[in-house]
């Protein structure tokens, strides 16, 4: 049996579609902390249970029967630590023989801001002598690519990431890792991956290739990291999420999200999604 919490989520929706093609629905969990949002996966034959990080009452039921869990990092940033804590103590209450968690590129060493929780979370691992595999993924392309309408909208892609180069992926790539480690027939326990795409861009880069497929003008422009954040709270952005921006591209800037390892091309047994396939399916939308 194997659990996907975050089930209903981009990303664990992803890995349930992968999933399905090497294992049967019945050994499939959705773990969800809004079960009536999953009948969708209800419908494909898995069983879907209630699974809130803050219930740990749930997560005990959630787990019962698993083999295999995959822990989806919580997107509330600033009480992941404690979440992520509560999903790991059940998987040891439910004796589970892997538990996979995806958390961000080099989260020991990063200067990104949310790194930190992720670290925090791979040394509640550690000790808690759960065997546990590590994903650190890199960006996701739809980070950028979901900006499209506007920078078209506007002819201009902000940011202050100066000229960082971006090892992204498509989600659906990270997706396809999980589901790797999640099927191997060799051990993964105690393994830690690198998760990034084969090529790297800038966003300057990134703004000439939506120019190019679009047809219309879009600039990539430079920031400080302060004005960067203004621009971003003027636009709408709650404070929090506004700050974690900026400081993601002002880590950017200093190689935080740049890997050359390819770690990511040989677990899923194929290149990475190129840059400009996921900026052609964002505009076919």
């Amino acid at each position: 049996m194997i659990v996907i919490t975050g089930a209903s989520g981009q990303l664990g929706r992803l890995v349930i579609q992968q999933l399905l093609k090497k294992v049967a629905a019945s050994h499939i969990v959705a773990a969800v902390r809004s079960p009536e949002k999953a009948t969708d996966l209800a419908a494909l034959g898995i069983e879907v249970r209630k699974a809130d990080y803050n219930q740990p009452d749930t997560l005990d039921s959630a787990f019962v029967g698993a083999e295999k869990v995959l822990l989806i990092s919580s997107s509330e940033v600033g009480q992941r630590l404690a979440q992520h804590k509560a999903v790991i103590e059940a998987a040891k209450r439910a004796d589970v023989k892997l538990l996979a968690y995806t958390s961000v590129l080099r989260a020991d060493t990063s200067p990104l801001a949310l790194a930190a929780e992720h670290h925090e979370t791979e040394i509640a691992l550690a000790e808690s002598g759960v065997p546990t595999v590590v994903l650190r993924n890199g960006w996701y392309h739809e980070n950028y690519t979901m900006r499209i309408p506007g920078d078209l909208a506007h002819g201009v892609h902000l940011g202050s990431a100066g000229e960082g180069r971006i090892s992204s992926a498509a989600r659906a790539d990270y997706a396809a890792a999980a589901v790797a480690v999640l099927t191997a027939s060799e051990p993964q326990a105690g393994k830690t991956y690198e998760l990034a795409g084969d090529t790297a861009f800038t966003l300057r880069e990134f703004a000439a290739e939506v120019a190019r497929q679009a047809g219309k003008p879009v600039v990539y422009t430079d920031l400080p990291e302060a004005e960067y954040k203004a621009a971003l709270l003027n636009a709408g952005l709650p404070e929090a999420f506004a700050q974690l921006l900026a400081n993601s591209d002002t880590a950017t800037a200093q190689g935080a999200l740049f890997d050359e390892g390819r770690q990511l091309s040989r677990l899923i047994g194929r290149a990475t999604t190129p840059l400009s396939a996921s900026v052609a399916e964002a505009l076919q939308h």
